[in-house]
């Protein structure tokens, strides 16, 4: 199945680099493109686009605001949006993911991490850049009184270097070459350890390593 994929961005350039980043991938293509918050809730409720990829600063609507009347809590058929801004700010963060956006990127991100958080979001999970997760989680010690949870399943001496550098905030690429494993055997054990933990995505993996004091080792 094709991704369908709407841009929202009130740059031009901004809106064209994404375009060629996602239609040259092979399961995705661009079905419209909105240049103000507006013309973004508007296009994507008639078209109902797998994912919206929204700016935070935009004319007419801000990006969350569009996020929340497509993927708010009392929407009762919500799109999937991945917010991508410039600025690095917590409370951007925190009120995107309140407001139903199931990823938020900066605009420095990957091309491949880019296709990546369109995959995921379209499967339903929540990837947040790296560099934010780590921030938005760190605060996040083992509840004062509640012991820390441990997986049915141990996880191996492998599984736990694994689950300490991406909680770290490091990519695919960047754990393979830290521990010098391939980044098929990098994706296969994080897919082991979402098994054994219950966790659904990159996100409840790290705070599950931030919650269980893995992070103070």
């Amino acid at each position: 199945m094709t991704i369908r994929v709407l841009i929202a961005d009130d740059q031009r350039l901004v809106r064209a680099g994404f375009r060629l980043i996602i239609d040259d991938a092979d399961d995705m293509e661009v079905v419209a493109e909105a240049e103000d918050g507006a013309s973004a809730v508007e296009l994507a409720r008639s078209l109902r686009p797998d994912v919206c990829l929204v700016d935070v600063r935009m004319p007419e609507l801000d990006g969350l605001e569009v996020t929340r009347q497509l993927a708010g809590p009392d929407v009762d058929d919500p799109l999937k949006v991945v917010v991508v801004t410039t600025f690095d700010l917590d409370e951007y963060v925190r009120e995107a993911l309140a407001n139903g956006a199931t990823g938020f990127l900066l605009k420095d991100v990957s091309p491949l991490l880019l296709l990546e958080a369109v995959r995921a979001a379209h499967r339903g999970d929540v990837l947040v850049s790296p560099s934010i997760t780590v921030r938005l989680l760190a605060h996040f010690g083992p509840p004062p009184s509640a012991p820390p949870r441990s997986p049915a399943i141990p996880l191996t001496d492998r599984e736990e270097e694994v689950l300490h550098a991406a909680a770290r905030g490091l990519s695919n690429a960047e754990i393979a070459d830290s521990l010098f494993i391939s980044l098929g055997t990098v994706k296969k054990h994080l897919a082991t350890i979402q098994d054994k933990i219950g966790a659904r995505n990159r996100v409840e993996l790290a705070g599950f390593a931030w919650q269980t004091g893995r992070m103070d080792r």
